[in-house]
């Protein structure tokens, strides 16, 4: 039984159709409905339901489907097993929201010179929650902010960069101080429950300022839009390829003691080796470019 007709059955279920698999598999409809056929033979049941337009399983497939995604699967891992020396297959990184925009498109660019065969399965999220799939190895990596906490010995931890902590404000706001910014203006709060809004607010708590707060999000990019917009003014991390168009950029503190710092994490034995170690080096010198 080929697992590549397994596939495309598994495509025409996720897609609804035998075109569109037949797009998504980039091979004809013919050739997807004669892959079906073919297993119905061999199966000696009936998988799909058909309509001129569209294709669903019987319920003989869906009894049986748990177990063809085992078979997928289990040949997926054994081609990676096979190439756990190369620099192809699947890598799944993590990666908060500034580094999504700031860091990987630079990482993607790179690696398709370098190492054309390995492919990387982003998944967004924010720190804690990138974390936390870490941990339960639904990621090879991460690239997050450090943690407030010493991670277990099963994670290595890498310093990508330190993003100072910044004031910013509108443009028009001119040549006002700090102080009395954040005195007279409406405060946007990066989320003080995030890792990252913790630095902020422990420079608020330590340099004693009490602004009045208009709303509270663990979004920079939109923080950075309203303050643009003119609705207050924000105390963020200035992050690679962070735009500065139609707002004022002001020093918060010292630049080391209220900096948050990008690190990558993976697993201490990572099951791709050498491409992870490939990875972490294209990661650096990514981020070495941004700045």
């Amino acid at each position: 039984m080929d697992v590549r007709f397994l596939r495309s059955l598994v495509a025409v279920i996720e897609t609804g159709s035998i075109a569109a698999a037949a797009r998504r598999e980039n091979r004809s409809a013919a050739a997807i409905s004669q892959r079906v056929k073919a297993l119905e033979r061999t199966l000696g049941c009936t998988l799909l339901m058909r309509t001129a337009h569209a294709a669903w399983p019987s319920d003989q497939c869906l009894l049986l489907l748990p177990r063809i995604q085992a078979v997928i699967e289990q040949a997926r891992q054994l081609q990676e097993h096979l190439s756990q020396d190369e620099l192809s297959g699947e890598i799944k990184i993590g990666a908060i929201s500034t580094a999504l925009t700031g860091v990987l498109p630079g990482v993607i660019e790179r690696l398709t010179v370098s190492a054309p065969k390995l492919r990387l399965k982003i998944t967004p999220g924010d720190s804690r929650s990138l974390y936390e799939k870490l941990l339960n190895q639904e990621l090879d990596a991460a690239i997050l902010v450090r943690p407030p906490f010493q991670p277990p010995k099963a994670l290595s931890m890498a310093l990508l960069r330190a993003e100072p902590l910044i004031l910013i404000a509108p443009a028009e706001r001119g040549a006002q101080p700090l102080a009395a910014l954040l005195r007279e203006r409406p405060f946007i709060r990066y989320d003080a429950r995030s890792w990252g809004g913790q630095i902020a607010q422990r420079f608020l708590d330590e340099q004693s300022f009490d602004p009045e707060v208009l709303c509270e999000l663990d979004a920079l990019e939109t923080i950075l839009m309203l303050v643009a917009q003119g609705m207050g003014v924000s105390l963020v991390p200035q992050w690679a390829g962070m735009p500065c168009n139609g707002i004022r950029v002001l020093p918060a503190g010292d630049r080391l003691c209220y900096a948050r710092e990008l690190v990558v994490m993976c697993g201490s034995t990572p099951r791709r080796p050498l491409a992870m170690r490939h990875l972490l080096e294209v990661l650096r010198g990514a981020v070495t470019e941004a700045q």
